[in-house]
């Protein structure tokens, strides 16, 4: 039986202006190319997210989310040149109305533009207060059971830490800028990302160290054991595009990885 249409989606009102995406580079390390790339909301002639998100309503959360979610699947599949990329869609849990209703915008996107569900990876914000912690873990179980990978990001900055993994284990932590910038030369923070990573190896979780500025922050990270990279020292933001990719170190990615499809 097909899930119930969402009524918080169903009750917000329209949207009364347009958007599109830009794209970000995940780097694995290891592997020596780019793992996937993160979609982040702009507008139309490629304004910044904020001058985006400052125009959704209350009352338009939940048909914003929905939107967001087709048009990185759509870019995606027209720009992505390997069918093994994985692709980063940020959403908010509190605009979640029931988990499996919420999904059918993203599954019917994912079959009309044939993009594979296991290469799709959904980030929560742990900047973003849970106010129900329980409906959270039944996204994330509803998520998981479609075969979606599910991220928790800006780790580290946020309102409960640890203790959010405490209560549930996401595929993948993404580590918080300010606890990554300048973590070659600052023995608090390799301290704190020394235990945090620890954790993510008891409990299974993979680590991604997001905002590398430089090859210093870079090597550290790698010298600590993350292999997943995210930041401007790779690549900024492309605005309906896929960035070419500036790697260091051993970081080489074939041409085909890192280019747009024209």
């Amino acid at each position: 039986m097909s899930a119930p249409a969402c009524p918080g989606c169903q009750a917000s009102r329209p949207l009364d202006f347009t958007f599109s995406m830009a794209f970000q580079p995940i780097v694995d390390s290891r592997a020596g190319r780019v793992w996937g790339y993160e979609a982040l909301v702009r507008g139309e002639a490629g304004e910044g997210a904020f001058q985006v998100l400052s125009r959704v309503s209350d009352e338009q959360k939940y048909r914003f989310d929905q939107a967001c979610r087709v048009k990185a699947i759509e870019l995606a599949a027209q720009l992505f040149p390997r069918p093994d990329l994985h692709l980063s869609i940020n959403f908010l849990p509190n605009a979640v109305y029931e988990p499996s209703a919420c999904l059918r915008a993203t599954l019917a996107a994912a079959r009309k533009y044939s993009f594979p569900l296991e290469s799709i990876m959904f980030e929560f914000t742990e900047s973003e207060q849970m106010t129900d912690i329980a409906h959270l873990q039944r996204i994330i179980e509803e998520y998981r059971r479609m075969g979606f990978i599910t991220a928790l990001d800006d780790f580290g900055a946020g309102f409960a830490g640890l203790g959010l993994l405490a209560e549930f284990q996401p595929d993948l932590i993404k580590i918080d800028m300010k606890l990554v910038r300048d973590v070659d030369r600052s023995h608090p923070r390799q301290a704190i990302l020394s235990a945090i990573l620890y954790v993510a190896r008891e409990l299974g979780i993979t680590v991604l160290a997001e905002g590398i500025e430089t090859e210093a922050e870079f090597g550290a990270l790698k010298a600590a054991g993350v292999s997943l990279f995210q930041g401007y020292y790779f690549a900024r933001p492309a605005f309906e595009a896929l960035p070419p990719v500036t790697v260091g170190c051993d970081v080489a990615a074939p041409r085909d990885t890192v280019t747009a499809i024209a």
